[in-house]
């Protein structure tokens, strides 16, 4: 046994049964079935139902037309899988109605197929139909074209008159449907348009007078439509609006906007604009300078580009400063006695931007009058002079002072 072992063929022998043997098991686990799928594949049989296929018409077109045909009918197949697959895959079969042998009159024709193998069982619904052959009858007619939701144009948008090419279509159909057609149009949809219409194809619809679509056949079928949009503007003056009063240590230094703006709109309600003002600014709601949005007061049907405004508003704010020291000079070697007031001090009132007024020290603000020309041994009236940063203006309470001037 051992010598047996020692065989360099019997090992070989032994791994050659093994490795098939794996090969067999590996096959297996991987492909279970797969004979008795490909028996069941090729011999079963299932149903496929094709919901809208085109059926066509066979007619003598040049002399007769027919009304009453669908556009489209169900068809089921049935048959093998093997041969049914492809047949619904590529829809190579074809659906149709064999009027050529027909005379004038209402007929009831039967839904008839072709292309489709004998081993596939064909089932149509509806199997017949009823229809209407007529002599074939064909007019011009111009084509008018529609503005849908022109109230869904932007504001500020005008529109120019369309233009349609060809202008006119042959419709073809019996006589007795030519006779009810009332109207050929074209729609086309503004909303939101801001763009120019270039050579938009549209498809034609066909009314009677009482608004109903007519299935007839047009030549051509659709149209090709042109349309300027326009955004007329001009500019006009605007008025910054304002209402109710600001507090009393405050005042309007400047109010500061554009002179002028664009407006857009028709030019018929252009021509009416002569200004655009801002809605009222509460002057009661400002504490300080600074620049403020402010929504503008737009007539119906105008637009602009930026419906708010940045109005500036500089505000000069006043202040008082109590007790300022009262300066004598020009005296020399007399002796001056203020009279009144006697206390030697005075009120002054700061005015100046409120953005420095906060900045502005009782220290920087001086107050003096000048007694050299003053009268000796008698009591004058002098002018008092206020000085302080060249940003404000000062004034004085009182503005003269009674003084005596002794040698």
């Amino acid at each position: 046994m051992d010598k047996l072992f020692q065989s360099k063929w019997f090992i070989r022998v032994i791994s050659l049964v093994l490795a098939i043997i794996l090969y067999l098991f590996v096959t297996v686990e991987t492909n279970p079935g797969q004979n008795e799928s490909r028996i069941d594949t090729m011999g079963s049989k299932e149903t496929e139902v094709i919901d809208e296929v085109p059926l066509e018409i066979k007619i003598d077109a040049e002399n007769y037309v027919v009304s009453g045909v669908p556009e489209h009918v169900k068809v089921s197949l049935e048959g093998k899988t093997s041969v049914l697959t492809p047949i619904v895959r590529q829809q190579s079969f074809t659906v149709f109605v064999d009027l050529r042998e027909l005379e004038e009159g209402s007929h009831t024709v039967e839904v008839e197929y072709d292309n489709i193998p004998k081993e596939v069982n064909a089932y149509i619904e509806p199997k017949t139909i009823d229809v209407q052959i007529e002599k074939r009858a064909m007019q011009e007619f111009s084509v008018d074209v529609d503005i849908t939701n022109l109230d869904k144009l932007p504001v500020g948008y005008e529109l120019g008159e369309p233009s349609v090419a060809p202008e006119t279509v042959t419709i073809v159909s019996s006589q007795d449907v030519i006779e009810q057609i009332a109207m050929v149009k074209v729609f086309v949809d503004v909303t939101d348009l801001r763009e120019s219409i270039r050579n938009k194809e549209l498809p034609i619809i066909v009314y009677d007078a009482q608004g109903n679509d007519l299935n007839v056949r047009v030549e051509p079928s659709s149209v090709t439509v042109s349309m300027e949009v326009d955004r007329p503007s001009k500019k006009v003056p605007l008025d910054v609006k304002t209402k109710g009063k600001l507090p009393d240590k405050f005042e309007i230094d400047k109010k500061e906007a554009v002179e002028e703006i664009e407006i857009f709109g028709r030019r018929d309600v252009l021509e009416e604009v002569k200004e655009i003002s801002t809605e009222e600014i509460d002057l009661s709601k400002i504490e300080s300078s600074g620049v403020i949005e402010v929504p503008l007061n737009l007539p119906e049907d105008i637009a602009v580009n930026d419906e708010k405004i940045k109005v500036d508003i500089a505000l000069k704010e006043s202040k008082v400063f109590k007790e300022i020291p009262i300066e004598i000079i020009g005296e020399g070697d007399r002796e001056v006695a203020l009279k009144n007031p006697e206390d030697g001090t005075i009120s002054v009132t700061a005015v100046g931007l409120d953005t420095l007024m906060k900045d502005l020290e009782e220290s920087e603000i001086t107050a003096s009058i000048d007694v050299a020309n003053a009268d000796s041994d008698k009591e004058s009236t002098v002018n008092i002079s206020i000085e302080g940063p060249k940003e404000f203006e000062f004034d004085a309470e009182p503005k003269k002072v009674t003084v005596e001037v002794n040698e």
